[in-house]
């Protein structure tokens, strides 16, 4: 059995560069930031994992509409590696292809808890 899904939510680390193939679909290229806060001894201590994210058709304009650098989103999707070869050296990437995705809007929860 095999199984590619991932489930990622923290905060864009760039607004989405969207364009458009030559055949005319969209697709979106953006990071995320997932931080995870534990303790060391003592000290608590902040360790930050960065994705990149890639979202294709209505998705990535709907994204690239509504989210900017720094806002909060749920994705799901897949793990892609792509290899491409320029000057004769071969690169890779890794990145995760969004299915699913939903806001999170902290501002709303924050001023939430300041009216109670």
């Amino acid at each position: 059995m095999n199984l590619n899904k991932v489930m990622l939510g923290g905060n864009l680390t760039k607004d989405i560069e969207l364009r458009y193939t030559t055949g005319g679909k969209a697709v979106g290229n953006t990071g995320i930031a997932i931080n995870k806060k534990y303790k060391s001894g003592e000290e608590w201590k902040d360790e930050t994992t960065f994705v990149n994210l890639v979202v294709w058709g209505k998705q990535a304009e709907i994204m690239a509409e509504h989210l900017n650098k720094g806002s909060g989103v749920f994705v799901e999707g897949r793990i892609q590696t792509r290899t491409w070869e320029k000057d004769k050296v071969k690169h890779y990437a890794t990145e995760v292809v969004v299915t699913e995705f939903q806001f999170i809007d902290k501002k709303k929860k924050e001023s939430a808890q300041e009216d109670e």
